[in-house]
């Protein structure tokens, strides 16, 4: 079997190509792979280059699974392939049954619930406690200024306890299970909607709500950990907010899709959402603007949530862990059932 990887740009600080393609190398090690070959550039592939880079190969990695890609003109120009795996948690929208026709298997990594959860409630953190701007404030005043003294024991924001207060979290599947853990470990209450019921003991601590407006008109702070597909694109929309608690605090790590940018930049303005804490936008990099860069208590950051060392790796061998799987006959993290 000959396998392909797209092997994504290195876009952190302690992390090198080589030690993502040794990392790789890990397939060739699997029983029944004779060829792996490796595509390490600066810039994700053309669809020429891709389509000349797989060429006959059977099983590919590291691919952005959306209707782009994953269509009938791809797939015919590779007649051998029949197992692609996206390095991602999330896809776009594209024609599963399709794929199931033609016996092909695509699978997701889900290899950062921690590490992209963890970034969520460090967001949650800073929008409780501003601890860069109380830092910045302490670095530039004059303390050699005897007026300036009673500054010190000072906070020039809101100082808001999480202790008690309600995460609401749209979304439970792993990363949303994480950031729940986290939650309860600070005392907060959680609650969550989904379309899936949870019923393992696991999830006992979490009030799962029967519907997405139970959540909204209760929760203090609000994470969105929801797929993007046409249903939900856009839910977070101006009459969705109205229902929303007055100074609710939204967090997005998952898709910019899932929010109308306009109306949560009115709603910021106008204090019915006090602050909103986003790692994602709708158009990455946002070229053509976004009403969210200039609203008020909107912190924004870019896409790297998911940007630890650990998780990259992880990422890797959880690839290689579902491929295993696959071939034994036992496919895991199939996303086109």
């Amino acid at each position: 079997m000959k396998a392909a990887v797209i092997q994504e740009r290195i876009i952190q600080t302690d992390i090198t190509p080589a030690e993502l393609t040794a990392r790789w190398k890990g397939l060739e090690r699997v029983p029944g792979v004779d060829e792996v070959r490796i595509l390490a550039e600066d810039h994700y592939p053309s669809r020429k280059s891709l389509d000349a880079f797989i060429g006959d190969a059977e099983a590919l990695f590291g691919v952005w699974i959306g209707p782009d890609l994953i269509n009938e003109p791809f797939l015919d120009s590779h007649p051998r392939l029949k197992y692609i795996a996206t390095l991602g948690h999330g896809w776009e929208t594209f024609d599963a049954e399709m794929t199931r026709r033609r016996g092909i298997v695509i699978t997701n990594t889900v290899y950062g619930s921690h590490t992209i959860a963890e970034y969520a409630f460090a967001l949650l953190m800073n929008s409780c406690h501003h601890i860069a701007l109380h830092d910045a404030r302490v670095k530039t005043i004059d303390w050699t200024r005897p007026e300036n003294k009673p500054e010190f024991c000072k906070s020039v924001t809101r100082q808001i306890e999480l202790y008690g207060k309600t995460l609401g979290i749209m979304g439970l599947g792993a990363i949303g299970f994480s950031l729940a853990r986290m939650a309860q470990g600070f005392g907060m209450h959680v609650i969550s909607y989904d379309l899936i019921k949870r019923t393992a003991p696991e999830y006992g601590f979490i009030e799962q709500a029967d519907t997405m407006e139970e959540l909204l008109s209760r929760s203090d702070f609000i994470s969105l950990h929801m797929p993007h597909t046409p249903k939900t694109e856009r839910m977070i929309n101006a009459e969705i907010i109205e229902k929303m608690k007055d100074g609710v605090v939204l967090i997005n790590t998952a898709r910019g899709a899932l929010i109308d940018e306009q109306a949560l930049a009115d709603a910021l303005a106008s204090g019915k959402v006090g602050a909103a804490c986003l790692d994602v936008l709708t158009e990455e990099p946002p070229r053509h603007g976004s009403p969210l860069l200039t609203a008020p208590n909107c912190t924004i950051t870019g896409h790297v949530a998911w940007l630890t060392r650990e998780s990259r790796l992880r990422a890797v061998d959880m690839a290689i862990e579902n491929f295993v799987a696959y071939l034994s006959g036992a496919p895991k993290s199939v996303i086109n059932k």
